[in-house]
């Protein structure tokens, strides 16, 4: 009887192990921080600003002093399009990404892209990161008004009509408050400077911990 209670008690506590082991996928995930990827151009990668001013940073940092345990990876790209993006999805999104925060299509704009490759580009952007379960934050831009009325009606419905589609949480404008501002601005009058970037952080904030609670809600 004593060895058959030694057999259970064994068998038993390798079971509670199995389930509250850390190598679980479900418990590694959230036992730490969420991890957070911006995945964008130059106005995520920080273009003339020093690492801690960069949105990525400034943005880890208000969450952070909110309570939320994250770490948010800096994957902007300057210049890059939502193409652009789309190329290198796989590899700047690692295994383990609870969340994504998408803020490209500024540089379509710019250079007058197809707003339909844009679209297209964007959608299986979503699309993938749909299949792998990833929660996603996209943020809209808006069209200058140099390229005419058809075009900015074009290209900003893009992100709107993709967010709905894929029913992931959406930031209207990327640049909210700060576009135009010359307070907010780089020399170059288009890049934010860290002013910029604190207002963006202000603005995206409860959108950010919206997401947040999205990947926790999932992992219940």
């Amino acid at each position: 009887m004593q060895g058959l209670v030694h057999s259970l008690t064994v068998v038993a506590l390798a079971l509670i192990g199995f389930a509250a082991s850390p190598a679980d996928p479900v418990f590694a995930q959230h036992a730490g921080p969420l991890k957070i990827v911006a995945f964008g151009d130059s106005l995520t990668a920080g273009y003339g600003l020093p690492a801690q001013d960069t949105f990525p940073a400034k943005l880890q940092a208000a969450l952070q002093a909110r309570g939320h345990k994250v770490e948010i990876e800096n994957a902007g790209v300057s210049g890059d399009t939502a193409s652009g993006g789309l190329s290198r999805l796989d590899w700047s999104i690692p295994d383990g990404t609870d969340a994504v925060i998408v803020e490209l299509g500024a540089n379509d704009m710019l250079r007058g892209v197809d707003p339909k490759v844009t679209r297209q580009a964007l959608d299986e952007i979503l699309a993938r990161l749909k299949a792998r379960n990833i929660a996603v934050l996209l943020c809209g831009m808006r069209a200058a008004p140099n390229l005419g009325a058809d075009y900015g009606r074009d290209f900003e419905a893009i992100f709107a009509d993709l967010a709905k589609e894929y029913d992931v949480l959406f930031y209207p404008f990327f640049l909210d408050g700060v576009a135009t501002q010359a307070k907010f601005a780089l020399r170059d009058g288009m890049h934010p400077n860290a002013a910029g970037v604190d207002a963006i952080v202000n603005g995206i904030l409860p959108k950010a911990e919206e997401l947040i609670a999205r990947v926790k809600q999932r992992a219940r």
